[in-house]
């Protein structure tokens, strides 16, 4: 299926790895100009290798915090100014401590905020302007099951994800009909996310090995697997796409049948 990505310019934030690095390869094997980011140098120069070998548009690969709203908006010009415009944009964000609500102080409440929800907020109010000159402008944030259904040991995660739902939500109405915007919620897919998540059960005594906390994270999928991260970037794409073209203000869950609401 063409999914008419060919030649558009695309924005996948905190892309080096794990669920935006696959929404940005899902994008470019359809042919899109991709922007990656990530703040690790070796993970970005393989993203980058990657993407370049699949042929398809343009990459660009910087690092940038996007906690740091300057940073964000570097993003957005860079991209524009290779491009010569901005169609679809990818909000990815990276993980936050794991642990239960006693556990987590001040900061960690403050930083998660800042990398979960500010970083989106920054990157659609600098995107906005030119996802509305584009005749395809999109945005699809990815966040997690754990905005409808609380994860044990999740606390940052269940509570503060919430906020970028709502603003999805909320602009998918506002910027209608000239831009669509819509959420993915992906449950455990096998990433570096999910290691470390694992890693950390392990030290709170949770799991005995690695093995056997990655068959606790699949046992509540009917589908009995965790996901492939190519998985959710095709959806992204799908989404992105113009095969999607009556396709705003959802919030697709996309977990092997996990959620039960």
């Amino acid at each position: 299926m063409d999914l008419g990505l060919d030649g558009n310019a695309a924005l996948v934030t905190a892309s080096s790895r794990g669920l935006g690095f696959a929404s940005a390869k899902a994008l470019a094997r359809e042919g899109a100009n991709v922007t990656v980011c990530g703040t690790g140098e070796e993970h970005l120069a393989a993203a980058e290798e990657e993407l370049e070998a699949l042929g398809g548009g343009d990459v660009i690969a910087r690092q940038a915090d996007i906690t740091d709203p300057d940073d964000v908006a570097d993003l957005v010009d860079v991209t524009v100014e290779a491009y010569g415009g901005l169609d679809h944009v990818v909000t990815s964000a990276g993980g936050v401590p794991s642990g239960p609500f006693l556990e987590m102080d001040e900061h960690d409440w403050y930083a998660a905020y800042d990398m979960l929800v500010m970083s989106h907020v920054w990157t659609l109010k600098r995107a906005h302007p030119h996802l509305v000159e584009s005749d395809a402008g999109s945005v699809v944030a990815i966040t997690s099951t754990s905005v409808v259904e609380p994860i044990e040991n999740l606390v940052l995660s269940n509570a503060v994800r919430r906020a970028v739902l709502g603003s999805v939500k909320t602009v998918a109405r506002e910027w209608a009909p000239d831009v669509r915007a819509n959420v993915v919620l992906p449950s455990a897919f096998e990433t570096g996310r999910l290691e470390d998540l694992v890693e950390q059960g392990i030290e709170r005594g949770e799991h005995d090995s690695y093995e056997a906390g990655l068959a606790d994270w699949a046992a509540p999928i009917p589908m009995d697997r965790v996901g492939d991260p190519m998985e959710l970037g095709d959806a992204v794409a799908f989404l992105a796409s113009e095969r999607a073209s009556f396709v705003t203000g959802a919030a697709l869950p996309i977990d092997g049948g996990r959620m039960r609401s």
